[in-house]
This record gives C-alpha cells, structure tokens and sequence, in this order.
C-alpha cells in the first residue's frame, strides 16, 4: 500500500517537474515590409504667355516706345461725354497694339508726357499735358505699367507729375520714372509673374530745362552708376530679373548715339542687368547683343502724329523678350522678336502693324507697308541682331 502511494507521488511530482521544463512556443516570425518607392515629384512648369518656353520656367514682356499726343491725334478722338466723364476715345487709334500686348506675360508702355485734369484743354508741343482719358484706353489694351521719366515729365511741374501718376494708378497701371514723394522714389517697381520676378529701372538724360521742383520727383539724369546701384537694391529685394530702360538718343536718328551706347553697355558690364531698352529719338533704332544680353536702343514712337519732316517718325516698333530659367538658376533671354507699324490706315490715324502676316490687313498700301518693314528690319539688325537671333514677330502664328 505504501508503496504505491509513494510510487504515485513520485509519478506526479515527475510529471509536474517535467511540465515545468516544457519547451516555450517559438516566435512568430514577420515578414519584413516592402519600401514603398517615394515618388519622384513633378516639376512644376510655368511657361509664361508667348513662345514655346525651352525649361519649365519662362515669362515674356512686351513694350512700345513714346505715346506722343498731338492735336492731329486727339481731335478726332472726340467724343460726347460718357459715363465716365471722358471726352476722348483712343480704342480705335491703340487697338492694333492690343493683338500683341496680350501674347506677353507684361506690357509696358511709355508714358512720355503729363496727363491733363478732368476737363482741361490738352497742349501739344513744345509744352505736353495730354488728354488723361489716354490712361483708360492705355489699361484696356492690356498694358501693365507704365515708364513715366522723359524730357517732357515735368512740363507741368511737379502738380503734372503728381496728376499722371494718381490717374495711371486709378486705371490699376504701375509705374516707374517719377514720383510724388523721396519715399516713393527710393523704391523699385518689381513685377511678378507665375515664373520669376522682374524689376523695370528708366532714367531719362534730359528735362528739357523745365523747373524740376524737387531732385527727386523723376528719374534724372542718365546715370549709369544710380541705375546700377537701383538694380543691386532690386536684386536685393527679389527680382529674377532687371530690365534697365533709357531715354535718350538723338531725335529722327536711326543710329544710336555714344551716350546712349556707352550708358548701356555699362548697365550690362555691371553683371546686375538682363537687359536693356530705350525711347526718345521718334525712329526706331538697332538692336545689339552685347556680352550675352540684348539692348534695343529705340523703339520709336508708340503713336504719333505723322511728320513730313521726318519719315522715321511716322514708323514704330513693338518687341517681345522672353525670359527662361536654366536648371543652374539663371535667367536670360530665350526669344527676341519684333514687329514693324506705321501711324494710319485707310487715311486715318491708326497704329497698324505692317508684319509680315499683315495681321490688321493692309495698313496704307502694299508697297508702302513692304518698305516701312524692309527699312525696320534693315534698321533693327544694323547691329548683328539678326545673326544673333533676333527675328520678326508674326502673331498670327503665335499660340
């Protein structure tokens, strides 16, 4: 009996022991996860109004020179007084412009004289104050802004000044040139784009002896380490890009003079420009690219009254630059492209292009048209324009 009991006991104590030892359960064992793959961004492309862009950031600006207004130009332009209180219409005069103001990122206009008050009587040479309805018409075409520093800037004084600026701004057009405070002349007039920002420096080389009340109240004069040290402060401020603008030349002279070659390629030399441009002499004059950048040294007018004096006067100049970015960040100027026009149609005054693609029809005559453009192209590319790409701009055929 004994025995037994004892024999039991140890069985269970055994059995007991041996459950103690059992072996764990083996790990689970989780099958590491797959990477996802991150995907590869895409580049985000702003190739801006205008030519096919060549990266994936561009943008293009457009500009026309003087808008000259004499009484042959305003007279006809009459109108009953609107809503508005405008007693001048120039949509039919301008319209032609619009066409290629709108294939451009930015269309810049120079406004060469001071803008008249509500109801005043406009003048014409030697003394500007041109109708201020001029503005309304400007900003419906599809300019921007405006460059606003000539040898006519201050021919109403200061109160001119200040009256042209507060209607450009009225009619949603920036400006640069003059200005109505050292505050606001201590500034820098930067555009943006969905691509890249670009500043607009002008300084005009003359007031045409007129009392300039204050130092400060136009851009003067044409000096090329102020526009430099204007365009380091833009840079400083963000611009991509720096057009630098002058006023300058000599009148109905299709060559450009030593100032305004030397005041150019100064603006270039100094690493801080990406362009130049210029107005004032009434004809257009040739384009050059110089140490990699272009400068267009007149564009003419961009409208006038005819001169029987000087032919020149009569034909003008509209050009496009577009800007592309490279992958190492920097910009310059991947299309140039220019079209000729001339200052009637059908007998009346009228801005029309005579392109080659003849995109308002014909503008006086055939052979008329064919010789404002061959003597344009001859003129734009005196220079080297052309071997350097610089070529004729058909709207028609734009995008």
């Amino acid at each position: 009996m004994k025995r037994g009991i004892i024999a039991g006991v140890l069985a269970a104590v055994l059995i007991g022991t041996m459950a103690g030892c059992a072996p764990e359960a083996a790990p689970v064992v989780k099958a590491a996860p797959t990477p996802t793959a991150t995907p590869t961004p895409t580049p985000t492309r702003n190739p801006g109004v205008g030519p096919e862009c060549p990266t994936d950031e561009c943008f293009s600006i457009t500009a026309t020179g003087d808008m000259l207004f004499h009484a042959g130009l305003w007279k006809p332009a009459v109108i009953p007084t609107d809503a508005q209180g405008r007693n001048y219409d120039f949509m039919p005069l301008l319209q032609g412009q619009s066409a290629y103001l709108n294939k451009a990122d930015l269309a810049i206009c120079h406004q060469e004289t001071p803008l008249a008050q509500v109801g005043e009587a406009p003048q014409g040479y030697p003394i500007f104050n041109t109708p201020w309805e001029l503005a309304v018409t400007t900003k419906a075409l599809g300019y921007d802004a405006c460059t606003t520093a000539s040898n006519h800037t201050v021919d109403m004084g200061y109160a001119g000044v200040v009256r042209t600026l507060d209607v450009l701004d009225q009619n949603g057009l920036q400006h640069t040139g003059s200005y109505r405070s050292p505050e606001e002349a201590a500034g820098v007039l930067i555009m943006e784009t969905p691509a890249g920002k670009v500043a607009f420096i002008e300084h005009t080389f003359s007031v045409n002896g007129n009392y300039n009340e204050f130092e400060w109240q136009v851009n003067y004069p044409l000096d090329a380490d102020v526009m430099i040290a204007r365009a380091a402060q833009a840079r400083a401020a963000g611009a991509d890009v720096v057009i630098g603008v002058q006023h300058a030349g000599t009148e109905y002279s299709s060559e450009a003079d030593i100032q305004q070659i030397n005041n150019a390629h100064a603006l270039i030399d100094s690493g801080q420009f990406d362009m130049v441009y210029g107005h004032h002499p009434h004809s257009i004059q040739p384009m050059e690219f110089y140490n990699g950048k272009w400068i267009v040294y007149s564009l003419g007018n961009g409208i006038s009254e005819s001169s029987g004096d000087y032919p020149v006067n009569n034909e003008f100049l509209i050009m496009r630059a577009q800007f592309s970015k490279a992958q190492d960040g920097t910009w310059s100027v991947s299309d140039m492209a220019w079209a000729a026009a001339t200052n009637k149609q059908e007998g009346v005054y009228r801005w029309c292009s005579v392109a080659s693609d003849a995109p308002q029809g014909i503008c006086q005559s055939p052979e008329f048209d064919a010789g404002v453009r061959e003597r344009t192209r001859a003129t734009v590319n005196a220079m080297g324009a052309e071997a350097a790409g610089a070529h004729e701009w058909l709207v028609t055929q734009d995008k």
